[in-house]
């Protein structure tokens, strides 16, 4: 099997931490990038906050694509959804997005805001998954919370996780530490993941190299790009 050179131009340590990956220990997180969250129609928008930086990570995440997919990497889809009885929903999360001026369920131009089956909720046609690709729902913020991710990982023995997707400081973070609590070691690609406001970008990317990488490694799409050749 092909073993890959370590991504050297990570930091704040050189990426992984066991020296060597490859197709069946490591594999591609890309998280939410969803219609709620990119399109001008979608949920993330209706609540007043810019596309501009968010559709940037578009073009890096599909260079990952294209060049692991074929190589045989695992490639590993979220999207956060609901019910469309909204069962899953709890209280306090329907009471924010109530208060910020969208409901979560309320009627928009690609459907219910964040309800599973609706066109929002689906996958942005450029990096649409593949057959092979996984896809994880999930209720909440972070991709462990309520799916079997973490299950799926462990049975294919997987240790390292690159991470990419919106939003750096919600989605992408919360994902990031609990992956660091169950012990998988990560990278975090700067500029494959994206924020709404930057400086909450670059506070999230920033937060994960604290404390010799205390979630985790960042580092750029080319780099990972670089390393395998």
């Amino acid at each position: 099997m092909q073993h890959y050179d370590s991504v050297t131009a990570s930091r704040p340590y050189v990426w992984p931490v066991y020296d060597r990956w490859n197709k069946s220990d490591t594999a591609l997180l890309v998280i939410d990038m969803q219609a709620d969250f990119l399109s001008p129609d979608g949920y993330f928008a209706a609540l007043g906050n810019s596309l501009d930086n968010v559709r940037g990570c578009v073009a890096p995440i599909k260079a990952l694509l294209d060049k692991m997919r074929p190589l045989g990497f695992p490639i590993i889809y979220t999207r956060e959804g609901h019910r469309p009885d909204l069962s899953d929903l709890h209280y306090p999360k329907r009471r924010r997005a109530e208060m910020a001026g969208c409901p979560i369920g309320s009627k928009g131009p690609m459907g219910r805001f964040l309800v599973r089956g609706e066109p929002g909720w689906d996958i942005v046609p450029e990096l649409a998954p593949e057959p092979g690709d996984l896809v994880v729902d999930k209720p909440g913020h972070g991709a462990f919370h309520q799916t079997d991710l973490d299950l799926i990982l462990r049975n294919r023995g997987i240790q390292n996780l690159i991470i990419t997707g919106v939003t750096t400081e919600v989605c992408v973070h919360s994902t990031l530490r609990e992956a660091d609590d169950r012990g998988y070691d990560c990278l975090l690609l700067a500029d494959s993941c994206a924020a709404g406001d930057t400086a909450l970008h670059q506070a999230s990317v920033e937060t994960t190299t604290v404390d010799g990488g205390i979630f985790g490694a960042v580092a750029n799409h080319q780099d990972v790009l670089n390393a395998l050749g």
